[in-house]
């Protein structure tokens, strides 16, 4: 189990029963998934740098990557239904508290220019989603085999009812939430 896991169940978990006064213990918000995006516009009808952003995103995420295909035909965006769009990668379980740690302590204290992460990133869902400009700031990229810096779009999935309990959720879990970024 890994040493996030045993974290949010012996701390984490009775430090939000008590902030968002909670009851029951399965009421508390909890992480479900982590979903990985990568989209790649034109260079995704290109197959080898199609298959290097698989690379890159394996290595990320710690398990293979899926390619998405678009849904629809776009003349404007120069798409073709059925046309690879990017990549993708859901972590749950053990995978996922382990690219939260990697992801708080070691990818997010890289980017450049850094200030922390916006507090409005919660959609209606009570979901947390953020992008990072340049996908070589995990350690796992080798940066000198990196043919292109690409973005990377991550989503947390959680079970919380409220925005509060999701933003709890995340600062409890030592995110660098900046409360005044907009």
């Amino acid at each position: 189990m890994s040493r996030l896991k045993t974290t949010y169940d012996k701390e984490i978990a009775a430090k939000l029963m008590s902030k968002l006064s909670l009851k029951n213990k399965h009421e508390v918000p909890k992480i479900e998934k982590i979903i990985l995006n990568m989209g790649l516009g034109e260079d995704a009808s290109d197959g080898k740098k199609l298959k290097a952003c698989l690379d890159d995103l394996a290595l990320i995420a710690g398990q293979k990557p899926v390619t998405t295909k678009f849904k629809k035909s776009i003349s404007n965006f120069k798409t073709r239904k059925g046309s690879n769009a990017g990549a993708k990668v859901t972590l749950r379980s053990s995978r996922m508290y382990e690219f939260i740690d990697r992801l708080i302590n070691i990818a997010l204290p890289r980017i450049k220019d850094f200030r922390g992460l916006s507090s409005k990133g919660i959609d209606n869902s009570y979901n947390y989603s953020f992008g990072i400009k340049e996908h070589i700031v995990f350690p796992e990229v080798n940066f000198d085999k990196v043919d292109k810096i690409r973005g990377l779009d991550i989503t947390m999935v959680t079970s919380s009812k409220s925005k509060q309990g999701t933003l709890e959720l995340l600062k409890e879990f030592n995110f660098p939430i900046n409360e005044k970024k907009i």
